[in-house]
């Protein structure tokens, strides 16, 4: 039988990549088919140095990519058990950071935008953190909606050894 403190809240949150390894190489390839066939047509007609504007184009989508791609290396997790509320971040280039908060005083605050935007912050004792800035609007409030009942299950909990 073990003794570890129940965990109230476990998520890791990624950002949300639609298109594969396998989708990026052949829209690469449709892209760079295109831009090669386009150029081609100007060469043969005498314009070339259009041709090196083309791959110029193929070039920066590429590296656009590359760029979202390294991105999604973000990875944010949140942690709710008897003694904190912790959330950890890994950047894309490997830092790690890390925020606990008391349970008890914490709150959960969903800050409205524009019409269809938010952002989720953890508040306590003027520490703000503000957490799923990757997510979309919809599931940032499901994530505040599930954080706020995991802290209300465990605030009403009578074994809880957090509150004070």
């Amino acid at each position: 039988m073990s003794n570890a403190p129940p965990v109230w809240f476990d998520a890791a949150l990624y950002p949300h990549r639609s298109l594969s390894a396998r989708g990026f190489f052949l829209l690469m390839a449709a892209l760079s088919a295109v831009s090669f066939t386009a150029g081609m047509i100007f060469v043969l007609q005498g314009a070339w140095p259009v041709f090196g504007f083309f791959g110029l184009d193929v070039a920066l989508v590429y590296w656009a990519f590359r760029v979202n791609y390294r991105r999604a290396d973000l990875i944010e997790t949140i942690r709710l058990d008897d003694q904190a509320l912790t959330v950890g971040r890994r950047e894309p280039d490997g830092r790690y950071q890390e925020w606990m908060f008391q349970p008890y005083w914490v709150r959960v605050e969903l800050d409205r935008g524009r019409w269809d935007d938010n952002r989720l912050r953890l508040t306590s004792h003027g520490r703000d953190l503000y957490i799923g800035d990757f997510l979309t609007a919809p599931e940032r409030v499901d994530l505040a909606a599930a954080l706020c009942d995991a802290l209300s299950r465990q605030r009403a909990n009578p074994s809880t050894s957090a509150m004070p």
